[in-house]
């Protein structure tokens, strides 16, 4: 099994970003993945510890969000976001908040709770779980949904970290409490993901478009991917063999 695509998601639910290679730390996220997050107007997080999604705006709420494309840079933490009905915006997330909110208000239902502001959680970062965690998909389960579809399906709706192939679809659920070594790291397969709406978002329009919920639910659940956490640091890059320990 080999790695085959990278992303990280430097504001929760707004943009992703493809990488060549990159350094994982033990009982960390993917370096600066969901490190920063919009919070609604209704949410009770404060910025001082992890909270659930449920706090922030995203895809399943807001589907435009899904066309939302990042680009970091790792030396003064800019974002510069694109997407298809918004000129280009670079921004430090946390310095230019206003600027970040008044962007991304256009794309957010005007009749659910709206963008407020801007946290930050270093290391970590606002992953969906309570743990430190990467997603981890698997490229021919994805074919598999495909072949349910009748026709392709972007690998982005999935908003997966790490993208391997070279095993049997679904196998990854077998997985759960075993190790596996990618790189010079080494990670421990926790739980399987359960999917939302926001998977039925098309990413380049932000419109739903495909009920990728009831195709996973004729295979008897509603998941895809695995969520591993890191218990030994190590360098990973595209084409690193995956290996089942």
């Amino acid at each position: 099994m080999r790695v085959s695509a990278l992303y990280r998601h430097p504001i929760k639910s707004h943009g992703r970003e493809s990488l060549e290679g990159v350094r994982l730390e033990a009982g960390q996220s993917m370096p600066f993945d969901r490190r920063w997050a919009v919070a609604h107007d209704s949410a009770k997080a404060d910025g001082t510890t992890w909270a659930p999604c449920a706090n922030f705006s995203r895809g399943a709420k807001a589907p435009q969000l899904m066309a939302i494309n990042a680009v970091l840079d790792e030396a003064t933490h800019e974002v510069t976001l694109t997407h298809p009905d918004r000129d280009p915006l670079t921004v430090h997330p946390i310095r230019d908040a206003d600027r970040l909110i008044a962007w991304v208000q256009p794309l957010v239902p005007q009749d659910r709770a709206l963008p407020a502001r801007v946290l930050e959680l270093v290391g970590r970062g606002y992953t969906d779980t309570p743990f430190a965690s990467l997603s981890l998909c698997n490229q021919v389960s994805h074919r598999a949904v495909e072949t349910l579809n009748k026709g392709p399906l972007s690998l982005l709706r999935w908003r997966g970290n790490l993208w391997f192939e070279g095993t049997a679809p679904w196998q990854e659920f077998e997985w759960i409490d075993r190790d596996l070594r990618l790189g010079g790291s080494t990670l421990r397969v926790k739980e399987r993901i359960t999917r939302c709406l926001a998977t039925t978002a098309n990413p380049e329009t932000g419109e739903w478009d495909v009920d990728t919920l009831g195709m996973l639910n004729t295979l008897g659940h509603q998941d895809f991917g695995v969520y591993v956490e890191v218990t030994q640091s190590g360098n990973i890059a595209l084409g690193d063999t995956l290996e089942l320990l």
